[in-house]
């Protein structure tokens, strides 16, 4: 596990740059019944007299997750919890998540941490918080925030910003033609708004945030450089696989598209695999969130993604962790950061070709040192 007081020492900084501008004592392993024949759970206990924790994450096939489950099990080892992990099959797999939440309560455990899949899951937890289990939403806050006790996330608007600001930097007054591939096409999540419009604020395109926003801005205009143009708003599931179909329908729609904006790097991967196979790769701009060290960082090493808003998801878990702990002990509650409705966890930009003015820049060895904050 990487040094997680020197990767605070790093996000404090950029903060203020951006400012600026089970009860056993032996482990145990066990499976927590599935609710669908297609969810994918796990359990892992350790120690623990009184402390129960569920984390329960959207999907255990992406790397972000896993990442977060590593970090909690980690943490779990060295406070003494009895960890529970519970995820479904794919993004949006709301039904797992609700039944996780239900054992959490029926388990007497002390909190819940999650990545909620969709609103659907806000009436299970406030029913866990009505049982008195502190729960702790992880990178995707719910609709409405207040649905969990505190949020602690990336700043997904800033994520969103800083590869939009990195895009118009190296477009460098050349005409945009700009797909938008984003998560969900019947789900509004807060991530996906938050990355979308980000961007486009970054790009100089929209001035302000609107949570059902996203394919309403202007599908002409202007940005800072040039003139652009919004070829697609296509939905990806977060997927490789979603990705490389939302990117074809796009190139159907316009096969001049220059810029691409993704939800996420498997997402982005996916894109670009539609791009090579269609011949049109040459000169196209890939920006994305996530910032993990493979695939994510590889693809920026090798220029498949040209930068990526990187984000510390096993610092959210391992602070997660800490933060019910601490509670369960007769400590205080987290606080949210200032001027925010979340505890900021930190972003920063990864690129090989840093542009002038776009703050919280990381090289591709800085990111790799710091990925994911696992």
């Amino acid at each position: 596990m990487r040094n997680i007081r020197h990767l605070m020492i790093i996000l404090v900084v950029f903060a203020l740059v951006g400012a600026a501008c089970s009860s056993d004592s032996d482990d145990t392993t066990t499976t927590v019944a599935a609710s669908t024949a297609d969810e994918t759970a796990t359990t892992a206990a350790t120690g623990g007299d009184d402390v129960g924790v569920a984390l329960i994450v959207k999907t255990l096939t992406n790397p972000f997750f896993v990442s977060m489950a590593d970090s909690a099990q980690a943490e779990a080892d060295a406070l003494g919890i009895s960890l529970t992990v519970a995820a479904g099959s794919i993004d949006g797999d709301t039904q797992a998540q609700i039944d996780a939440i239900e054992a959490a309560v029926a388990r007497g455990d002390s909190g819940i941490l999650i990545t909620p899949s969709g609103p659907a899951v806000i009436p299970a937890l406030d029913a866990a918080r009505a049982a008195g289990l502190y729960t702790i939403a992880l990178d995707t806050p719910p609709d409405p925030p207040t649905a969990v006790d505190i949020t602690f996330a990336t700043d997904n608007y800033l994520a969103g910003q800083l590869i939009g600001q990195w895009a118009a930097g190296t477009l460098d007054g050349e005409n945009a033609t700009i797909a938008m591939l984003d998560l969900f096409d019947d789900a509004v999540v807060s991530v996906d708004t938050l990355r979308d419009q980000g961007f486009l604020n970054g790009m100089g395109i929209i001035e302000e945030y609107d949570p059902s926003g996203n394919g309403k801005e202007p599908s002409t205009g202007s940005y800072n450089g040039g003139e652009y143009e919004i070829a697609c708003h296509q939905f990806t599931d977060g997927a490789v696989d979603g990705g490389k179909t939302a990117m074809e329908t796009c190139l159907a729609a316009n096969p001049d598209i220059n810029v691409v904006y993704t939800i996420n790097e498997p997402a982005a991967q996916g894109a670009y695999d539609a791009l090579v196979a269609a011949g049109l790769d040459e000169g196209v701009i890939i920006v994305s969130v996530d910032g993990g060290c493979d695939p994510g960082l590889r693809l920026v090493s090798e220029g498949v993604i040209g930068a990526t808003a990187q984000q510390y998801p096993g610092l959210m878990a391992t602070l997660g962790m800490e933060a019910i702990k601490k509670l369960a002990d007769g400590g205080q509650p987290p606080e949210e950061s200032p001027g925010l409705s979340f505890f900021n966890t930190g972003v920063a930009l990864v690129t090989a070709s840093p542009i002038e003015g776009v703050d919280n820049s990381l090289s591709v060895a800085e990111g790799e040192d710091l990925c994911w904050g696992g």
